[in-house]
């Protein structure tokens, strides 16, 4: 990593006095559509009564952009003027883009005014690195004390911490904000070093530590509870899934460290799409790897709250997850010797290891066998998908599925509804994600 003195820097934000504040909006909205990390569920933050807005379990409706990202909240970047050239990055120095900065009273009221026009329940806040991380700090920091102090807003609002700022502002941050990020980038060290040198790891890593001894939570994610609305919601990061030659394997690997390590409550994949022309950048000649960013995902619940091992998802020896089934299908055709499960019988362990069988659905069918013995028909009404999962129970009498109890008729089964599915979905957000990437790119060169 170079030396923070020999990166270019500015002392503040380029502020362009030319740009109102809705062109302001315009260009740093774009800039931040990158980020994956949006999520904006978890918090727990009450309105005592004075002032306006309230971030709790149910507070906040999540709406959908046209690129299937989550956009309830103001997603927006404080500065899109970067000290890093990050080989990936829309915002990298070296390019050669219009750059502006907010205000903090211009961000603060704009906050304000989008809740208050039920345009926005919340505020997503990003920031490029153009200083030393205090100084980039500073003024999100400040733009979080309007809105809590001055302006009175409780609703939710997600942070993104730059890596490497103190220990006293990341305080400060935990107790205004109801989400903090900080975004690993990429699967390995080795990769960050490739595409991002000028970035350090261990500063990124190091934000979860504090965040870890701030909260004092040393439990699973999925079993959290901060305690004195710190940080309610939780820390999150997100990697870049296709930048790099890492296998599934790998990222995965990396996720599960992650979460049993401090501090870290979700990870989020993002299908790489280019952005800048690199050497250093795979030639993308194929679609963006959304599939692939849709298996992980899928695995990544399987790990969080389903009770699986990384072992029974993926090894060393099958690196990569298959395409055509999801990881759980595909955990559950490799173990036929454990099906079909009695729907009347199984436990909840077992019936968590079901496809299509989810954990809602799972506690539904636990409370609804204590009255009656269920039967197939009873079991769609529960929220089973029984497209998927008749082909692994039995009512106790009759086995469910429509094909022979073998793995090849059952995976020829699954894989068709699957392609049908999977082909539907993948080819509308390819052609809108990949419409957004290229409107960014042309609107702001």
């Amino acid at each position: 990593m170079l030396p923070a003195k020999q990166i270019p820097a500015t002392t503040a934000p380029a502020v362009h006095k030319s740009l109102d504040v809705m062109e302001k909006l315009q260009l740093l909205s774009t800039a931040a559509r990158y980020d994956a990390a949006c999520a904006s569920s978890g918090s727990t933050r009450q309105n005592s009564g004075e002032g306006f807005g309230a971030a709790h379990n149910s507070g906040i409706c999540h709406s959908w952009s046209a690129d299937g990202r989550c956009i309830s909240l103001l997603k927006v970047l404080y500065s899109n003027n970067c000290r890093y050239d990050c080989a990936y990055c829309v915002n990298r120095r070296s390019n050669d883009h219009r750059r502006t900065s907010f205000t903090p009273q211009e961000l603060a009221q704009l906050t304000s005014e989008f809740y208050r026009r039920n345009y926005i329940e919340g505020l997503f806040l990003s920031s490029a690195v153009f200083s030393n991380p205090d100084d980039s700090m500073q003024p999100l920091l400040q733009t979080l004390r309007l809105l809590r102090q001055n302006y009175r807003f409780h609703g939710y609002i997600h942070l993104k911490i730059i890596p490497g700022c103190s220990p006293e502002l990341l305080a400060e941050a935990a107790r205004l904000a109801d989400r903090m990020s900080a975004n690993i980038e990429l699967p390995s060290e080795q990769s960050l070093r490739q595409l991002a040198p000028e970035k350090d790891e261990r500063e990124i890593l190091q934000v979860f530590h504090h965040v870890h001894q701030l909260t004092g939570d040393h439990r699973l994610p999925a079993r959290r509870q901060k305690k004195d609305g710190i940080n309610p919601a939780g820390m999150s990061t997100q990697m870049i899934v296709g930048a790099t030659p890492e296998t599934d394997f790998t990222i995965l690997q990396r996720a599960d460290l992650l979460y049993r390590g401090p501090g870290l409550k979700r990870v989020y994949y993002s299908a790489y799409i280019p952005v800048n022309a690199d050497n250093r950048l795979p030639t993308v000649s194929t679609t963006p790897p959304l599939l692939r960013e849709h298996r992980l995902y899928q695995a990544d619940w399987l790990l969080r709250f389903y009770d699986f091992r990384l072992d029974e998802i993926i090894d060393p020896a099958h690196p990569q997850l298959e395409t055509d089934l999801d990881p759980k299908a595909a955990w559950a055709l490799r173990h036929l010797q454990h099906f079909p499960l009695d729907i009347n019988r199984a436990s909840k362990e077992e019936l968590l290891r079901v496809p299509g069988i989810g954990v809602r659905s799972t506690l539904r069918i636990l409370k609804a066998r204590r009255h009656t013995r269920l039967q197939a028909n009873d079991l769609k009404k529960l929220g089973i998908v029984m497209k998927r999962a008749r082909y692994f129970l039995h009512d106790g009498r009759h086995y469910l599925g429509d094909v022979p109890q073998q793995e090849d008729f059952i995976r020829r089964a699954l894989t068709s509804e699957t392609r049908k599915q999977a082909n539907r979905q993948l080819s509308f957000n390819f052609e809108t994600r990949v419409e957004t990437a290229t409107s960014a790119i042309t609107g702001e060169l």
